[in-house]
């Protein structure tokens, strides 16, 4: 019996301690604030340096070093800290330390000679183009000079840009080594506010003054245009000169068939910037892109090309494979006009207010399987006007009078399957007597005459000659409407509007 007794009070030892163990355990370490003390010294002599601003990152307290170089802050949050030290002469520095509550974390800054002696550099000056100057171009160099620096000191410069009536800063350079930097795609006809700042080694910086320039206003250019540089299709406007010829986009994707609005106040151009070739407009200085189709313009051998404003400027029709659309110009009102005959697709087209009639070429799977209708303005009555001839038919278009339709075919009435062109020449045929006239009676021979359009005057045809080749370039002519003085205004340009 009394070795159960001594049994039992030893099992009933064991589960106290063990419970004391368990509580212990479980404590949780009180919480409360700890502090920060740290000494500043010089990198190469170890010295002890007065006078240091000392603050912190999350914020404490900001404190200056007394005169060993010492540094307190009490009452801190636990948790980690950036300690920034800073003083002229000197390079910043910021060390990372953790603290602990009820702890003292001790920390040894050591700090630089900053290069240049601790003053910050001097302000970019003499810019160019000269503060206030206008009608510059819209890719633009900006050139500044430096301050003078020390010896051994690096300067670098970030610089800042942005337009009148903005106050949001774009950020055009950063850390540049160069004292020019360009800009490019600006607006035309707006004013540019630009700064730059100067940053050295040790990373002080100093603000410059605030420059302006104004862009160039845009001539009455009344050509339309795409071209074609390094693959890239873009739209461009001019008034019949290469000085004067302005790119109003500038993006990567392919944007061409441009057209100005019969109220010229907008311009219509196809994109396939959302991969399908879809309708925008712009103002008349590239601005205010905006799309107005999400139905895409398609169908066979169609990558965004065909449409046409309405006479009155308030729609457009476009071909959609089998189908042909009409639009109001702000995106709305989508509705089909007409349907192509079986198996083949709408492509090319145009809209007279003369009897309000549209012109347009339909096309088969075979691209040289193509011919061209006449029907009203609201899809009705469509009437077969130029035949499926050997050789392809296309780009029909109005005389201003609508008593006359151009339009073009290859004489030579060769037919490739992959498009090729022999003799594409431009016919005009009176609707009248059908009298049919050649009016590429000069075009060189191993050439081709495309997509021709009459001037607003009608005494004129814009139109496009490249070898038949497929690889020379484009180039657009004017003609008289009888096929005379033929003249180069463009070179290494295609698909013009002349309004």
């Amino acid at each position: 019996m009394p070795r159960a007794a001594f049994t039992l009070k030893l099992f009933c030892f064991f589960l106290l301690l063990l419970g004391l163990i368990s509580c212990n355990e479980e404590m949780v370490e009180p919480e409360g604030g700890g502090s920060i003390r740290g000494v500043v010294i010089h990198a190469e002599t170890e010295a002890p340096i007065a006078g240091v601003s000392i603050s912190t990152k999350p914020a404490t307290s900001a404190v200056v070093t007394d005169e060993d170089g010492n540094f307190s802050i009490s009452e801190v949050d636990a948790g980690e800290y950036n300690i920034v030290a800073q003083k002229i002469g000197y390079k910043v520095k910021g060390v990372t330390i953790a603290v602990k509550s009820f702890k003292s974390s001790h920390v040894t800054i050591v700090l630089e000679d900053a290069v240049g002696g601790g003053l910050a550099p001097g302000k970019a000056s003499d810019p160019i183009p000269v503060s206030g100057t206008t009608s510059q171009p819209t890719d633009l160099t900006l050139r500044w000079q430096a301050p003078k620096a020390n010896s051994g000191d690096t300067l670098t410069y970030d610089v800042y840009l942005y337009e009148s009536g903005n106050t949001e800063k774009r950020l055009v350079a950063e850390s540049l080594s160069d004292t020019s930097v360009v800009v490019r795609n600006l607006k035309y006809n707006t004013t540019y506010f630009w700064q730059v700042v100067v940053k050295d080694a040790s990373g002080r910086s100093s603000n410059g003054d605030v420059w302006s320039f104004t862009t160039m206003a845009l001539t009455n250019a009344r050509y339309l245009f795409a071209r074609a540089v390094d693959g890239d299709y873009n739209i461009y406007r001019s008034d019949g000169t290469e000085a004067n010829t302005f790119r109003l986009t500038t993006g990567v994707s392919r944007e061409w068939w441009p057209l100005l609005n019969p109220k010229r106040d907008v311009i219509a151009y196809s994109s396939n910037e959302h991969i399908e070739p879809q309708i925008f407009t712009m103002r008349l200085d590239g601005a205010d892109k905006l799309q107005i189709t999400t139905v895409p313009v398609a169908g066979y051998h169609n990558q965004g090309i065909g449409f046409v404003w309405s006479p009155d400027g308030g729609q457009l029709i476009y071909p959609h494979y089998d189908k042909l659309y009409r639009i109001e110009r702000d995106g709305s009102g989508l509705t089909v006009l007409a349907t192509a005959p079986e198996g083949r697709h709408f492509r090319m087209l145009d809209w007279t207010d003369r009897g309000n009639k549209i012109i347009a070429q339909t096309i088969g799977q075979n691209i040289n399987d193509s011919e061209i209708y006449i029907m009203d303005s609201n899809g009705a009555n469509m009437t077969l006007l130029v035949e499926n001839l050997p050789g392809r038919v296309e780009s029909p278009t109005f005389s201003i009078d609508g008593k006359n339709v151009l339009y073009t075919r290859d004489a030579a009435g060769f037919e490739n399957t992959e498009g090729r062109q022999l003799d594409s020449r431009i016919y005009r045929r009176d609707l009248e007597t059908n009298r049919i006239v050649d009016l590429s009676g000069g075009k060189p021979a191993g050439t081709n005459d495309l997509y021709p359009r009459y001037s607003p005057t009608g005494d004129k045809i814009i139109f496009v000659n490249t070898p038949n080749d497929g690889f020379g370039p484009f180039d657009i002519y004017v003609m008289d409407a009888n096929g005379s003085n033929r003249t180069k205004i463009f070179s290494n340009a295609t698909m013009p509007d002349w309004k």
